[in-house]
């Protein structure tokens, strides 16, 4: 249960700095745009299966070598993209990645110098945007956040903070 469930699972807790009082504000998974191509390539082998009973007696087997590997490949994508989280906390923002291998980049909130916000036009449609981090150290991990959903309000939520941690502008009462 614990190997698979640490598949399933990014355990942003581990992460957290319990001891200094860090809470979680908001943690930020993927919209479902980003999960497209892993159901296109369900579509896809779920119509190779339909072909099996077509395929002369000799190859019927290829159309389901090949259901196989693009379930395979698909699940492995929808995995990827539901490891991927971006957290933002009261103390810093995070993003947490990686099925077998697992990799985390952090930001101190105080080296967050802009963020720009853009949505296309199925972003605008379909309610996601893409995050990008300037900050001191342009090479981070954290540089772009793709597929945010409601990204107006993840916006928000971390100008919050920043402002509440007294980063910037008058500090609040």
């Amino acid at each position: 249960m614990g190997l698979i469930s640490g598949l399933i699972d990014p355990d942003i807790g581990q992460y957290l700095l319990r001891e200094e009082g860090e809470v979680v504000v908001d943690e930020v998974r993927h919209h479902w745009v980003a999960y497209v191509r892993a159901s296109l390539e369900y579509l896809a082998g779920a119509l190779l299966l339909l072909l099996v009973p077509f395929a002369h007696v000799d190859i019927a087997w290829l159309p389901m070598v090949l259901w196989l590997l693009l379930w395979s490949h698909a699940t492995w994508l929808a995995l990827g993209v539901h490891m991927d989280r971006f957290v933002i906390t009261n103390m810093r923002v995070f993003r947490v990645k990686g099925v077998l291998d697992r990799q985390a980049a952090t930001m101190p909130l105080s080296r967050i110098l802009d963020i720009t916000v853009s949505k296309p036009i199925l972003g605008r449609l379909t309610g996601y945007g893409h995050f990008c981090f300037e900050s001191a150290a342009q090479e981070q991990g954290l540089r772009d956040i793709r597929f945010v959903s409601r990204p107006n309000e993840r916006d928000q939520a971390i100008q919050r903070v920043v402002q509440r941690s007294g980063l910037r502008g008058p500090r609040p009462n």
